[in-house]
């Protein structure tokens, strides 16, 4: 067996003579006991911690807890980050809505209508977004989009732009661009397999749950006015600055404890 649950577990342990009355309620007490979940997994990606990783999540982790004085002195912290390919799915029927006694109900059915990138940008200071629909997740497409991006900052002393290792983060046209066009833009890349430690990946799970979750789509336009009504509407009812407790001291102490 690849995968076991209280009862898989039982009839084993009977078949092996370990316990030959042992019920699956037995099984599920003993393994509440030992606080044991056979029947979860959870997938990571590990880091390479070195002393390049230590610089570069030092770097991101200052503007964090910095971010608030930063912005006093007129520098913004500035997270970014893509969701590409969103389905737009519609349904072959109407969703039935809910009723007294009866949860919404929806057709297993679905027309895919294409797809959608979506790039947003979170000030860390405030948590306030902006979101773009991308024709494609792409270097050409994020530099037709990084003016707009850097515009609302154009009088900020400097910009810290944090963002992960994606192929248009660190093409060369995307780095030459930056330096001619914007030359107080200070790029931060996370470690590599370490994007989690970019905030923009908060926020889009956050905006994900509550605007795109169970949503349908008639055509690709569709979702993209959705989109762009959206971010707005999130950014008066639930933009506030992201509570981030993980600082460098514990992020060294974290390595050393698993280099040690």
């Amino acid at each position: 067996m690849t995968h076991w649950s209280t009862r898989s577990l039982a009839v084993v342990a009977r078949q092996r003579g370990i316990a030959p009355t042992l019920s699956h309620s037995t099984v599920a007490l003993l393994l509440r006991d030992a606080d044991l979940q056979p029947h979860r997994t959870r997938y990571w990606k590990t880091p390479t911690l070195n002393d390049t990783f230590r610089r570069k999540a030092a770097q991101v982790l200052w503007c964090y807890e910095h971010a608030q004085r930063l912005a006093l002195q007129g520098e913004v912290a500035l997270c970014v980050d893509e969701k590409p390919n969103i389905q737009v799915l519609q349904g072959e029927y109407p969703v039935r809505p809910m009723h007294s006694g009866l949860i919404e109900r929806r057709e297993f059915e679905y027309v895919r209508r294409g797809t959608v990138n979506l790039l947003v940008k979170l000030e860390v200071h405030s948590g306030r977004m902006r979101g773009w629909a991308l024709e494609k997740n792409d270097g050409a497409c994020l530099r037709a989009v990084l003016p707009q991006l850097l515009w609302d900052h154009r009088h900020a002393r400097r910009i810290h732009l944090i963002w992960d290792n994606g192929s248009s983060h660190v093409a060369r046209q995307t780095r030459d661009w930056l330096h001619t066009h914007y030359p107080l833009v200070r790029v931060l890349f996370t470690p590599a397999h370490a994007s989690w430690l970019n905030q923009a990946e908060l926020l889009l799970r956050a905006f994900t749950e509550r605007y795109l979750r169970r949503g349908e789509w008639a055509s690709r336009g569709g979702l993209i006015d959705h989109l762009n009504t959206s971010w707005p509407e999130y950014n008066r009812l639930y933009a506030h600055p992201f509570t981030w407790s993980w600082t460098r001291s514990k992020m060294h102490a974290w390595i050393d404890r698993h280099l040690s």
